[in-house]
């Protein structure tokens, strides 16, 4: 499984489209085995969720995220996970170990906060 975090550096940003970079996490039997970082190659409407889908990605985590974005992820059977924050390896650790659920936070406005 693979896990996409999207991040300022190391941590998990507000909103997905406007991130830095995401880490991506290879996940086995719930551990995190490898972990890769790749800049965010530009917030166009559409184009990230089927770059991410395109990357292997199973599951996208964010503070908060676009309702067109959400609608791409759940096409391509790609679970969304909001309202998470701080560092992004701790954020799936706890994920992981069921401990942060989704928000369901969705981001209306173009801006960098929801």
């Amino acid at each position: 499984m693979k896990i996409a975090v999207a991040c300022e550096g190391e941590m998990v940003t507000e909103h997905f489209g406007h991130c830095q970079n995401f880490n991506i996490y290879d996940i086995e039997n719930a551990k995190i085995l490898k972990v890769e970082s790749i800049a965010n190659p530009g917030h166009k409407p559409g184009f990230l969720p089927v770059f991410l889908y395109d990357k292997g990605v199973n599951i996208i985590m964010s503070g908060g995220i676009g309702g067109g974005a959400i609608e791409i992820f759940n096409e391509k059977n790609i679970e969304v996970v909001t309202g998470a924050n701080g560092d992004s390896t701790k954020a799936v650790e706890m994920f992981l170990s069921n401990q942060l659920k989704s928000t369901n936070s969705i981001c209306n406005q173009h801006k960098h906060g929801c």
